[in-house]
């Protein structure tokens, strides 16, 4: 590649690249929370485009930087319009951008539906292995029966290969359906049963993932939980602030997650604090917050989904691509110097 050449990467070659990768992109999201735990990152909070008269459909700009081993910088742009779903294409798009930090110029454009649904699955399972702390899971409840829980799924049989069953529940009895079979044909070595209410999934789960297109809290309360369970609160505003209040709360970044009307943010609206919040996955991670609270209070992680994350699995898709020789390259992208224009 030449100066001014960029990098091209269809969602087939990004899907390819990272097939059977879990393990790896698990460790890739834990260095990147690390690295900014560590405070080598730069992550403005999001930008959301929102639309007048379509309460449910947005878009979402998601710049970043991520230094440490990784150095890279750039952004995600992606869309939420859960309406596609009726019209036979996926819910959510995206497109991600990866920026040189040392001259700032874009080097790759990346379709970034496959790296936010896998890097959205790498932290949610990382964060179920660190929160439970070795114990075992033999069943998971699943809340939402979309993309994200099925990567969601796939990422929690590679940290927990013991899991035998899953629950699932969603308010549309034919996507319940659908992601049933398919985990069938995917896993099958594992039960998936199709639960009645959200109660049905949570009993006798001691993890679950909930993972919906809500954007106002629908599950009041916890009293079908097991005692010490983990709730992955992947889409953020399904549980009522009565219940974030009563719960061992676990996020990514408390200054990203308190915001845009987020379970928590409501939380932190109705109490005037976050003091409900234990800390932050990069604590855990580096030893400075234990994994538990002690007690046997249900644990909820709750991640805005930061753009490192995107950053360090773009990263990540972009060298196995280029030494796979699967990108397409634009030459010339970029113009020259205006100075040595005629």
């Amino acid at each position: 590649m030449h100066d001014g050449d960029i990098v091209i990467l269809r969602g087939s070659e990004v899907r390819e690249v990272l097939a059977g990768r879990e393990l790896e992109l698990i460790q890739a999201v834990r260095r990147a929370y690390e690295t900014h735990g560590d405070g080598d990152s730069s992550l403005p909070h999001s930008t959301f485009l929102p639309f007048p008269g379509q309460p449910r459909d947005r878009i979402v700009a998601l710049p970043a930087y991520l230094g440490g081993a990784c150095r890279i910088a750039g952004v995600k742009w992606v869309s939420s319009f859960p309406d596609n779903l009726n019209r036979g294409v996926d819910r959510a798009s995206a497109v991600v951008i990866l920026n040189s930090p040392e001259t700032g110029r874009p080097e790759a454009v990346l379709e970034g539906s496959a790296i936010n649904a896998k890097r959205t699955a790498a932290s949610a399972a990382l964060a179920a292995q660190c929160l439970l702390n070795g114990s075992e899971v033999r069943r998971v409840g699943m809340i939402g029966c979309g993309l994200i829980n099925f990567e969601i799924a796939r990422f929690l049989l590679a940290v927990f290969p013991d899991v035998e069953t899953f629950v699932l529940f969603d308010r549309d009895e034919a996507r319940a359906k659908q992601f049933q079979n398919k985990c069938r044909r995917i896993f099958d070595e594992v039960e998936v049963e199709i639960a009645n209410d959200v109660g049905a999934a949570l009993r006798d789960s001691p993890l679950v993932s909930i993972a919906t297109t809500a954007v106002t809290p629908h599950i009041g309360e916890l009293r079908d939980c097991p005692r010490g369970s983990v709730i992955l609160h992947v889409s953020l505003r399904d549980l009522t602030p009565d219940v974030i209040l009563c719960c061992d709360n676990v996020v990514d970044d408390i200054d990203h997650v308190c915001r845009a009307q987020t379970s928590l943010h409501l939380a932190e609206q109705l109490v005037g604090h976050r003091k409900f919040i234990r800390c932050n996955l990069p604590d855990i991670l580096s030893g400075r917050s234990p994994a538990r609270n002690g007690s046997e209070t249900v644990c909820v992680f709750s991640p805005f989904g930061l753009g490192i994350l995107d950053l360090a699995v773009g990263k990540l898709v972009r060298d196995l691509a280029l030494q796979q020789g699967l990108e397409t390259v634009v030459g010339s992208f970029l113009p020259g110097p205006w100075a040595e224009e005629a």
